[in-house]
């Protein structure tokens, strides 16, 4: 019997590696597809559009680059995404540590308001929020873009951080208070080291869905030069509609981080989803 549980368990896993090394095919193939495509000329793709290029060039990337303004959109999204994500990250740590370690029922209210907002539609809340950077001056400025992202992020990442923080155990703070830290020092020599996971988890998963937001700058933005990707794509298809050369070139461009920064935060990202499994 155990010979032949064993034999079952590795079918089982046999056809498990199989199902999923398909889906990651299926997942790359248009990858790929537009991939080999940025490097082909347009008499390439319209002779033969899913042939591999014969002659490699980066001619499209150049044009997509400089020609199409994309380096600014390129540049308006890192910086925007970045200084969200970061500010967002360090307003969310410091809530969720004083959330996670507080015993008083204000705080309980306090952090239910926090996880209110993640049942608040986005679309609700547009036009005050357009009504309130134009009344303070900063529609149409990446700076208005940077607060607004910040502040829809904050609720999932309190979220996140303040349920990891509460797994960590107590003795860890009283021991760091005997030796004289006090709460900033212990959070941040401590605790801060233990729960990256869960602060690379909250990064990606708040990066991915800003770096790829069409809606806000849409309506945020009116000055073009301030455009994000997403928006400046759009203009961007208008425009070269029959360079497809280009077009993919540039859906490289906007692709590119995102895979990067997945395959620098895998193994953080599978740490903090899995945290406390074991337990």
């Amino acid at each position: 019997m155990s010979g032949t549980t064993r034999r079952g368990g590795a079918v089982r896993r046999a056809g498990v590696h199989v199902v999923l090394w398909g889906y990651a095919a299926v997942a790359l193939l248009p990858l790929l597809v537009m991939v080999w495509n940025s490097f082909r000329t347009d008499q390439e793709l319209v002779s033969e559009p899913l042939g591999l290029p014969v002659a490699p060039s980066f001619d499209a990337y150049r044009e997509a680059w400089v020609e199409a303004s994309f380096s600014t959109y390129f540049l308006n999204s890192v910086l925007v995404t970045t200084a969200s994500v970061l500010l967002s990250t360090a307003v969310s740590l410091l809530a969720a540590y004083a959330l996670a370690r507080s015993r008083s029922r204000l705080m309980t209210v306090i952090e239910q308001v926090f996880v209110s907002g993640l049942m608040m539609p986005v679309f609700l809340m547009i036009v005050p929020i357009f009504y309130l950077l134009d009344m303070i001056g900063l529609a149409s400025t990446r700076t208005g873009l940077i607060l607004v992202y910040a502040a829809v992020s904050i609720p999932f990442s309190v979220f996140v951080l303040a349920t990891f923080l509460r797994q960590l155990p107590d003795e860890l703070e009283d021991a760091a208070r005997i030796d004289g830290a006090g709460p900033l020092r212990t959070f941040w020599s401590v605790l801060l080291p233990l729960v990256r996971p869960a602060v690379a988890t909250v990064v990606v998963f708040r990066f991915v869905p800003i770096w790829n937001d069409f809606f806000y700058p849409l309506i945020l933005v009116r000055d073009r030069e301030r455009y994000t990707l997403p928006v400046g794509l759009t203009t961007f298809f208008g425009e070269y509609q029959t360079s497809w050369s280009t077009l993919f070139a540039g859906l490289v461009i906007a692709t590119l981080p995102l895979v990067v920064l997945f395959l620098v935060a895998t193994r953080q990202i599978v740490a903090g989803l899995t945290a406390g499994m074991g337990r």
